[in-house]
C-alpha cells in the first residue's frame, strides 16, 4: 500500500499541469464507506468551493454494530453530523487536473444509540477530527476519493465516490 501512495505522489509531483480542485461556488457531492472499529459506516456529504483552495462541508454518517457485554449480545447504532474545512494543494503543487489531495479538520456530534440494559461505554458526544485524503477524477465530474484520518465516518478512513455538481 505504502509502495502505491509513494507511485501516486511521485506521478502527480512530476507533472506540471494544475487545475482547481473545486471551483469556487460549486458543489461536490461524497459518498461511501468508512473504517471503523464500531461497525462499518457509511457516509454521505457534501463540499463548496470557498475559494480556489478552500473547501468546506457537511457530512452525515450511519453505523450499526453489536457487541458482547457480561455475557450478552447488544445491537448499537451511531448517527453523525459534522462540518469540515479542507486545503487542496493542486495549485500549490501544481497537480495535474483529474488528482485533488487535500487536508484539513472536522468538527461533529455523535448520536449513540444503545439499550437501556446495556452497562458498557458509548456516549453521546463532540467529535474533532482531521483529514488527509485524494481523489482521482475519471472526468470532470466523477471520482474516487480516499480519505485517511478520524472524524464523522470513521476512525481510520473513507472510501467513496465524488460527483461534481
Amino acid at each position: 500500500m505504502k509502495k502505491w501512495i509513494i507511485l501516486v505522489l511521485l506521478f502527480a509531483f512530476g507533472t506540471v499541469q494544475a487545475q482547481n480542485a473545486l471551483d469556487k461556488g460549486q458543489f461536490q457531492f461524497n459518498g461511501g464507506v468508512g473504517l471503523s472499529s464500531w461497525g462499518l459506516p457509511i457516509y454521505l456529504g457534501l463540499d463548496y468551493g470557498i475559494t480556489e483552495d478552500i473547501t468546506i462541508g457537511g457530512e452525515m454518517s450511519f453505523r450499526s454494530y453489536q457487541d458482547h457485554w457480561s455475557g450478552l449480545p447488544y445491537r448499537h447504532s451511531i448517527i453523525g453530523f459534522a462540518g469540515n474545512g479542507n486545503y487542496h494543494f493542486n495549485n500549490l503543487l501544481s497537480i495535474p487536473e483529474n488528482w485533488d489531495f487535500y487536508a484539513g479538520l472536522n468538527l461533529g456530534f455523535f448520536i449513540w444509540n444503545s439499550p437501556e440494559t446495556y452497562g458498557g461505554s458509548g456516549a453521546s458526544g463532540l467529535g474533532f477530527g482531521g483529514q488527509v485524503g485524494g481523489r482521482y477524477y475519471f472526468n470532470e465530474k466523477l471520482g474516487v476519493n480516499v480519505e485517511f484520518g478520524g472524524g464523522n465516518a470513521s476512525t481510520g478512513g473513507k472510501l467513496g465516490i465524488s460527483v461534481r455538481l
